[in-house]
């Protein structure tokens, strides 16, 4: 038993070594990364930025309008006042993000994982948040305000979020 570890161990460290894995290959973005904070209050909107990740970076005032974020991460960033207007976010990844005064509203975050985020003062009319996951806490912030139909998928604010 002891001898066929050892061989598995040997031959993956050969492969390995033999076939190295890229640096960039575990990144969706190195240019999000690399950017730093000039992207804060750029226009990104109606561009396709499937996939992009954005971590801890301060996004202020950026428009993301009408884009196509799907797959996308915003880990640990700040997107105070962002424009996220009929966005969409589909089986994106909002992970320590501050919403503070975004415009959420026609947005499509279906199966969106939207945890330990902050959703104050934004506006979310028509937003879809089919099947996401966010803290109950904000769940029950935002369904204080939560009203519309999204004009793409036809579902009802208030429905996606579970509002009562």
């Amino acid at each position: 038993m002891k001898y066929r570890q050892l061989l598995a161990g040997f031959v993956l460290a050969m492969v390995l070594f033999l076939f190295p894995l890229s640096a960039d290959a575990a990144s969706s973005s190195s240019i999000s990364r690399s950017a730093g904070n000039a992207l804060k209050g750029q226009d990104f909107s109606g561009q396709s930025l499937v996939g992009e990740e954005y971590s801890n970076l301060d996004l202020e005032n950026t428009n993301f309008s009408n884009a196509d974020l799907r797959g996308g991460v915003f880990n640990g960033s700040l997107l105070q006042g962002v424009n996220l207007h009929g966005a969409d976010f589909t089986d994106g990844i909002a992970y320590l993000v501050v919403f503070k005064g975004a415009d959420l509203s026609d947005g499509i975050f279906t199966n969106a994982m939207m945890l330990r985020s902050s959703f104050d003062d934004v506006e979310i009319t028509g937003a879809d948040f089919s099947n996401a996951i966010l803290d109950r806490v904000e769940v029950k912030k935002l369904c204080a305000k939560a009203s519309g139909v999204n004009s793409k998928t036809g579902v009802s604010t208030r429905e996606s979020l579970g509002c009562k």
